[in-house]
């Protein structure tokens, strides 16, 4: 596909510095960039790339319009990553535009279920009792939709994802393949030694605009429901266990695994392989670093890290090994200056 950078302007705004006539091809990052290739300079810090890269054009904010213009066509934008994110968007519309709405023959449909007539079904997808399929949504091959189960308005189901009973899933998401949504949670009684299931009776609630990615778990409450609030955004290999609750706009990266009843705040971030353990409360606005496991509510927003660095494992065992013994030489600290406070009460004072 070739488009000219003035038709990209014309569709998405920006200052054009330059030949509008000049031809796009692909977008690139800068290092890599080529002739017919687009790439975006974010941050002031990467200016001497603008003169080293091949890229045909750039996306640059108005700080570096000027470096920019020096080498060639341009467009000038406040945020270039924001342009930039919703360049892609355009670009992939243009690519590849999406087929006209079908219910495949091989797609087994409920009598019940109600599948809008403008929506899509691929093959052997399955839509159980009552389900309700709205306006312009898309369901992937082999998905399944369970009996009572709403997809809202232009949501995108890829492959082999499940929504399961009673689950309901808002207007404009995107679940990739292998997304699972109301699995039963992880939720038993003991007795003598075995384990005596819970059923679980809740279901989930995920709204407008959520993205998931692909072989996320999203476990269905035990009596409430898990909710997943507006906007939110899930990686890959994510674990949300049951009647958790997730504020709009939250994003995980891969593999965070957030334990039941767990409260999450909106506007937060979690870090790739970071755990948040049960019935805790994140604040809105708090960020957890990669790796962290919090062990605690957090009520004030800001940045937290819990981690113990990498290190050459020999040095990491004496690290390990000395942490162990941190109460014990607390207590003994603790001793000692009580010890000396008495000291200093019992000495006399000088004439």
């Amino acid at each position: 596909m070739s488009k000219s950078l003035g038709s990209l302007v014309e569709a998405l705004g920006g200052d054009l510095l330059g030949d509008p006539a000049t031809p796009i091809v692909r977008l690139a990052p800068l290092s890599t960039a080529q002739t017919g290739a687009l790439a975006f300079v974010a941050q002031a810090r990467y200016i001497h790339q603008i003169q080293t890269t091949g890229a045909s054009a750039l996306i640059v904010m108005p700080e570096l319009a000027t470096a920019a213009a020096a080498r060639g066509a341009c467009i000038v934008t406040p945020d270039p990553y924001l342009y930039f994110a919703r360049l892609t968007q355009w670009w992939r519309a243009e690519l590849a535009p999406v087929a006209a709405p079908a219910v495949h023959p091989s797609a087994s449909i409920h009598p019940t279920a109600l599948v809008d007539p403008l929506a899509d079904v691929g093959a052997f997808a399955v839509v159980d009792a009552e389900a309700r399929i709205a306006k312009g949504a898309r369901i992937g091959a082999h998905c399944v939709i369970g009996a009572r189960a709403e997809v809202g308005e232009g949501s995108v189901l890829y492959s082999r994802v499940t929504i399961g009973d009673d689950c309901r899933l808002g207007a404009r998401c995107i679940l990739h393949a292998g997304v699972v949504v109301g699995a039963d949670g992880f939720g038993f009684a003991a007795d003598a030694g075995r384990w005596v299931k819970i059923e679980q009776l809740g279901a989930v609630r995920i709204g407008n605009d959520v993205e998931i990615g692909a072989n996320t778990c999203i476990d269905r409450g035990a009596l409430d429901d898990t909710v997943i609030e507006d906007g939110v955004k899930l990686d890959n290999l994510i674990q949300i266990g049951h009647n958790v609750h997730i504020g709009a706009h939250t994003a995980m990266a891969g593999c965070v695994g957030v334990a039941g009843s767990a409260i999450i705040g909106a506007h937060c971030t979690v870090g790739g392989g970071a755990v948040v353990l049960g019935h805790l409360t994140l604040a809105d606005g708090v960020h957890i670093s990669a790796a962290s496991v919090v062990t605690r509510s957090i009520r004030q927003p800001g940045q937290y890290t819990g981690m113990f660095p990498i290190d050459d494992n020999a040095v990491w065992e004496k690290n390990a090994a000395s942490l162990k013994q941190l109460h014990r030489l607390r207590d003994r600290l603790r001793a000692i200056e009580q010890s000396m406070t008495l000291a200093t009460r019992e000495t006399p004072e000088s004439p």
